[in-house]
């Protein structure tokens, strides 16, 4: 049987990103793409509706709430999703590597899926050193807390419908990644890492780009990595 596999895209002023990312999306392997315009200043609405997805407005700001408002579309459909994926709107991921990330959960093997930037190829200059750090001692913590092993917080990942409505989501801005891989880890889910490689984004990082950004995000990760003990 054919599984619905439905995308959610978050994207913060990506007027000349986002409709790139949609567009190389294999639609072959997809129902849905969703992008959650949150908040934008530009024409990143108008861009996503161009290149065929179901664009959304989330006006309040953070990454997570971006998400929520995709999973409540989802909600009021009158058919959900069998496999849900996220994927940033900045073309820093690789949307053709969609299929490698979906595969372990239609060969029944994982629940979840990260993309794993830190097991594939990275751009020179596409991930930060405060990024680079930030997810090493996040990964650091998480093994030694709670006792499973990640690589990479990466934002491009896919996971069952009934598990991700399962562990009840609830982070609005920049805990959202680790909160799921947490959660995933407190349910017993089948959680796996594949490789996937990653590139310098269009356009300059509303996180890693700024100092604000970086220190939040970072005192945000730590907090939520305590807060489900």
């Amino acid at each position: 049987m054919k599984k619905d596999i439905r995308v959610i895209i978050p994207a913060f002023n990506e007027q000349n990103a986002v409709g790139l990312v949609v567009k190389e999306i294999p639609k072959d392997w997809v129902s849905e793409v969703i992008v959650v315009d949150n908040g934008s200043e530009d024409d990143t609405f108008l861009q996503a509706q161009n290149q065929g997805a179901t664009a959304l407005k989330e006006p309040r700001k953070g990454y997570g709430r971006a998400c929520l408002k995709g999973m409540h579309h989802f909600a009021k459909s009158e058919t959900k999703p069998d496999i849900v994926v996220f994927l940033d709107g900045d073309h820093s991921d690789y949307p053709e590597q969609l299929p490698e990330l979906l595969q372990p959960i239609v060969d029944d093997k994982a629940d979840l899926v990260i993309g794993s930037r830190a097991l594939g190829k990275k751009e020179k200059g596409s991930m930060t050193p405060q990024q680079v750090f930030g997810n090493w001692l996040a990964t650091t913590l998480i093994r030694l807390i709670y006792k499973v092993s990640f690589t990479d917080l990466g934002p491009f990942r896919a996971i069952r419908y009934d598990s991700l409505m399962a562990i009840n989501m609830q982070d609005t801005n920049y805990g959202w990644t680790v909160e799921m891989q947490l959660k995933a880890a407190r349910h017993q889910l089948r959680s796996i890492e594949v490789p996937v490689n990653y590139r310098r984004r269009i356009g300059v990082s509303k996180v890693s780009g700024t100092l604000k950004g970086t220190i939040l995000a970072g005192i945000k990760i730590i907090y939520t990595i305590f807060k489900y003990l």
